[in-house]
């Protein structure tokens, strides 16, 4: 549905989302310290505990309070400047302030009469959105009478129908039942395909693993690395990555591994996988395949075990 549903927009590596140096505070509590990064388009997960400052920082970026230092920019904007620039960037926030008294079909159609559509094409967007997250039949009930899940996907909804370029979504999937969270997770990623900069963020490791490898990491209020799992992998030298080898010949590709650049370690296990450590995944990676067709090495798959966001996250909050 032109203008209604997700339309992909001109795909750009530039960047949409800068902070520099910012960091806010609440009189002696410091939510955010210092943090620099950029964005540009795609999916990008936020990931953090509870109370690492995930919150204040999507607030800062997307215009809601200012920084008590650095600067914010959203294509190249200060959005509390621009407020033109606030029609391409959608929010779902993680607090739940839904006005019980209207219902689910006046909110949505409120909220896109304040981004300046006319009555039929807040008719038709509110339509395609409320399909979308299986809302229609309760369209006509109050938000008050809303369970908690059907509460989110209606702030999933504002913060979408207006086609925004640059969209904050704070912990989206709370409250959501299976079914529900997996077709979120599936909309997520339908976005960042679309061309669309959307920063998800999340305190469940699995959900942002499902949604995007693109990461950045915030423990007590700072920005402890960004990039893929498996750059940030690379980059914490005292755990190196853990891979483990099928092989039909195990101590013949044992044998030869040992001593390969980015090898620093291979032994054969209890269950007959070569297991290799290695201090920079990636390269090993790109070399692997020319070993093995080269040396007519028997590899039947590859497996990571530790290269996932828990233990990165572990690994780097731990150093």
């Amino acid at each position: 549905m032109t203008g209604a549903g997700i339309n992909p927009t001109v795909g750009s590596a530039t960047t949409r989302i800068s902070a520099n140096r910012v960091g806010k505070w609440f009189g002696e509590v410091i939510a955010v310290n210092n943090c620099t990064l950029n964005v540009g388009n795609g999916v990008v997960g936020l990931l953090g505990a509870n109370g690492a400052g995930k919150s204040t920082l999507f607030k800062m970026l997307a215009g809601l309070i200012e920084p008590s230092h650095g600067s914010v920019r959203v294509f190249g904007s200060r959005l509390r400047d621009e407020v033109g620039w606030f029609r391409r960037v959608g929010f779902c926030p993680e607090s739940d302030a839904l006005p019980d008294w209207m219902t689910g079909r006046e909110f949505l159609s409120l909220m896109l009469r304040l981004m300046g559509y006319d009555k039929v094409e807040v008719n038709r967007r509110v339509d395609y959105w409320l399909d979308r997250f299986e809302l229609t039949g309760d369209a006509g009930r109050r938000l008050g009478g809303y369970s908690k899940g059907m509460r989110q996907k209606t702030k999933l909804a504002q913060a979408l129908a207006h086609d925004p370029d640059v969209i904050f979504l704070d912990e989206p999937l709370n409250g959501m039942d299976p079914v529900s969270r997996k077709q979120s997770i599936d909309l997520v990623r339908e976005l960042g395909e679309a061309g669309r900069t959307v920063m998800v963020s999340s305190h469940i490791l699995p959900e942002v693993e499902s949604m995007t490898s693109q990461i950045i990491l915030i423990d007590r209020g700072k920005v402890l690395a960004e990039g893929s799992v498996t750059e940030i992998r690379d980059k914490i030298p005292e755990h190196p990555t853990t891979v483990a080898l099928e092989s039909a010949n195990p101590r013949r590709l044992a044998a030869f591994l040992i001593g390969r650049e980015h090898v620093v370690g291979v032994e054969v296990d209890e269950r007959g996988r070569v297991v290799v450590r290695t201090d920079h995944a990636l390269g090993f990676y790109r070399a692997l395949p020319a070993w093995v067709l080269d040396n007519e090495l028997a590899l039947e798959e590859i497996m990571t075990l530790d290269d996932s966001l828990e233990a990165v996250f572990q690994y780097l909050t731990e150093h």
